[in-house]
């Protein structure tokens, strides 16, 4: 495995970097342990759900949570945990849920992005047809169905929103877009 943190999270105007954790169809919740330097089991997900997209994170970022920022790319074809796609942030999916530790509420936004690789011309969230967006907002809250996080939906934001949720996230890089 590679150092993740060594990876540009910003590779040139307009791009971000992901690295997949979970691909899509994924059953199960493959998170990257740095302390391992491997892709590990988190946990699985309810039965009958799977990522509907690749899902990872963007190198040399820490949201609000502690973790690097999380990202869904909207793509087509196969991937696999570590694999680095660049794509286009095109929105956020603003999430409130109770923190991990000492109690309380925090943020944990979902960022929406568009491999750059995919033949999808959405330059906006709001471009995308409402089911699709009604159908992510829904795998969200459920995919944490049996955790005690409460998931709070607390709207979209377009591409500027996603942009602002990268920079506030970078760690020792340049925030420049």
């Amino acid at each position: 495995m590679g150092s993740w943190d060594a990876i540009k999270a910003i590779p040139r105007p307009g791009l971000i970097h992901v690295v997949v954790e979970s691909p899509a169809g994924a059953t199960t919740k493959i998170k990257h342990d740095p302390e391992l330097g491997a892709f590990t089991l988190s946990r699985p997900l309810p039965l009958g759900m799977s990522y509907p997209h690749d899902w990872g994170f963007i190198p040399g970022t820490r949201a609000p949570d502690g973790d690097p920022l999380d990202v869904l790319v909207l793509s087509e074809g196969t991937t696999y945990p570590g694999l680095v796609i660049a794509a286009r942030p095109i929105g956020v999916l603003r999430l409130e849920q109770n923190r991990k530790k000492d109690g309380g509420r925090e943020r944990n936004d979902r960022l929406i992005a568009v491999a750059t690789a995919s033949r999808r011309e959405v330059r906006g969230a709001s471009e995308l047809p409402l089911r699709l967006r009604e159908e992510l907002e829904q795998f969200f809250v459920n995919v944490v169905f049996f955790q005690a996080k409460e998931p709070k939906l607390l709207g979209w934001g377009g591409p500027d929103d996603a942009w602002l949720l990268v920079s506030s996230s970078m760690v020792g890089q340049s925030p420049a877009r």
